[in-house]
Formats: C-alpha cells, structure tokens, sequence
C-alpha cells in the first residue's frame, strides 16, 4: 500500500510538473512562474528539511515570485534511487545527492568522497572538492544529466546508532546495519563484518522495533529527528563519513531556464546550504546532549582502529576496479597538502 501510495504522489507531481519544466506556468507581470520540488528522506524539524524551506522562501522573494520551490520530505515522494530516476526522467525534482548515488550512474571516481574513514575533518573534503578534480567530477555529473545547483551541503558527520554496544569493528559483525542504497555505503559497513539492509529512512524505526535490522548510521541530528533513539540505546561516534553533499537537478530542466534563473537558484541553493551547515553544527551539539538524556549509551570509539578494520573496502575491486588507477593517492595527496 505504501508503495502504491509513494508511485501515486510521483505520478502526480510528473504530471503537474511537466508543464513547468517546460516553462509554461502563469504569469507574474509578464514573467513566466518556474515551479520546482526538492524531496527527500528526512523528517521535519531536521537541519536539512529547514534549510530546505529557507531556500524556498528567499527564492521566492528574490525572484518576485516567479520561481517557486516546494519540498517534500520524509520520503514522500519515494527513495533517493526514486528520486535520482525521476529527475534524470526530465521532472523538476531537485534531489541531494552525494558521491556513491552519482558513482552508481557512472561517475565512478566522485564515490570516493564518502569512502570510510577516509577523511578526518571537514577541511579536508573542502580543499579536495575545490581543486581541479572536484571541478572536473562536477562536470561528469552534469555530462550525465546531474547538474550540481550548490555543492557545499554538509549534510552531517555519519555515527552508527545500534540495539547492542559497539566499541570496537568486531562487534558488528553480522549486525543488520540500514544503510543506504548506493554500492559504496553498503560495501563500507560489509567490510567490517556488518550486513548492510537498505532501505529509506521512513521505514527503519518499526524494522529497528520488529528486528529487521540491528542499527542504522546517520548524522546524530537525523538519528534524533528520526527517534530512532526510543528503539536503539547504543551511539558509537565512529566518524566514518563526513557527507558533503550535492543538491542537483536535471540537467535538461536546467538547461531551459534562462541565464538569470539559473544565477539565482545557484546563489540561494548556496546560502542555504550555509544556513543548513549552521543548522547541523548546532543541532549535533544538542542532538548529542538529548540523546544522552533519553538513555543512550555514547561510545568514543578509535577512530584509527575502525580505520585500519575497513582497510578491505580499498581492495575491493568491484569499487577500486572502476576508479581511475592511483585514485587513492590522487586523493591522499590533495587532502594532505
């Protein structure tokens, strides 16, 4: 029935949308209305859903009403994968993306991004995602239809929220883990002796109560928002993605606005993605006191042993093999100068 339902609400939006894609809503003295979603899995109240109106509002405002944002969160509008496919169809879906859901459409080497432990800091990603290899991977997403609004989202450092204690990798091995859809989340939590079990976020708190699975990883203000905490009582700080992300559109829909909306959408999706960084830094430090308080268990784990466990998910060559050779050092050396 949920399925039913999810289909339904994407019918219905591609429907209403095709139109507007197109650029043929009302008119606003004389200017053309764009209408454009943004949907994704998170929940009201959390740093990503706020910013998500906030930028509905100024683009609002600064194009007079004539370019209109809605945002659907909670997975109304069907999974991450759904929602990739849905814009990469044509439809006016803005969707925040990050490095393994584009390495799964083919712009391999972007997956790295998010490869675990790899990046100990925020600095890191940044300097690595201003250099001429961030620019040259933003291009080949946009050659293949994703074109990257603002690239500065950070959506969160990643934690893993359990049923039973984790200090160190071995305990979870075969541990149920939710962890996303993309080839490189599920591998990253496979090589620690986990059983990664994707599914959306929407759906995780009854399998945490039934046992589908034994925990999930999130930033710790999604894993509050979510009360995943009222069914899972274990917090291991593991740190092992930091998750700089994309908010992306088609990139044909892109392509059909003019020069200066297409000006202003990247200039508001960037100062939203400021304000959701603002939002994320103070709601961790609050999520991690709250969590604290409704009875969890905070484990600081070794950041390096959980390293040195995930050390296989670099010899992987279902992953490695589809990277541009010396990769790794490529990389290494960027985030290191």
């Amino acid at each position: 029935m949920k399925r039913v339902i999810v289909l339904l609400a994407a019918v219905i939006l591609m429907i209403s949308s095709i139109a507007v894609a197109m650029g043929t809503q009302d008119t606003i003295n004389g200017t053309k209305t764009i209408a454009l979603s943004i949907a994704h899995d998170n929940h009201p109240g959390d740093p990503l859903t706020e910013a998500c109106n906030y930028w509905a509002t100024i683009l609002k405002e600064r194009s007079n009403g004539t370019m209109i944002l809605t945002c659907y969160p909670s997975g109304q509008l069907g999974s991450k994968n759904d929602l990739i496919d849905q814009m990469l169809a044509g439809d006016p879906i803005m969707v925040v993306v990050n490095g393994p859901f584009a390495a799964d459409r083919g712009v391999n080497d972007i997956g790295i991004i998010q490869a675990p432990y790899l990046f100990e800091n925020w600095e890191q990603l940044d300097k690595l995602m201003a250099s001429s290899w961030g620019q040259e991977q933003k291009r080949r997403m946009a050659n293949i239809g994703l074109q990257v609004i603002a690239d500065n989202w950070r959506y969160g450092v990643r934690h893993t929220l359990t049923t039973k204690k984790v200090v160190h990798p071995s305990d979870l091995k075969g541990m149920k883990i939710r962890t996303q859809g993309s080839t490189i989340h599920i591998e990253g939590f496979r090589c620690l002796g986990a059983t990664p079990t994707p599914m959306t976020l929407s759906e995780v708190y009854t399998s945490l109560q039934q046992g589908v699975v034994n925990g999930l990883e999130n930033p710790l203000s999604v894993l509050y928002s979510g009360k995943f905490q009222e069914v899972a009582k274990y917090l291991a700080l593991d740190a092992h993605i930091y998750d700089l992300s994309f908010v992306c559109i088609s990139s044909n829909v892109f392509e059909k606005l003019t020069p200066t909306q297409q000006k202003l959408l990247i200039e508001t999706g960037l100062e939203a993605g400021t304000k959701q960084n603002e939002l994320a830094v103070k709601a961790d430090a609050e999520c991690l006191q709250k969590l604290k308080k409704e009875g969890v268990t905070v484990s600081e784990v070794s950041f390096k042993e959980f390293q040195t466990a995930a050390s296989s998910f670099y010899m992987n060559k279902d992953i490695t093999g589809k990277w541009t050779p010396g990769l790794i050092d490529t990389v290494t050396n960027i985030i290191n100068k």
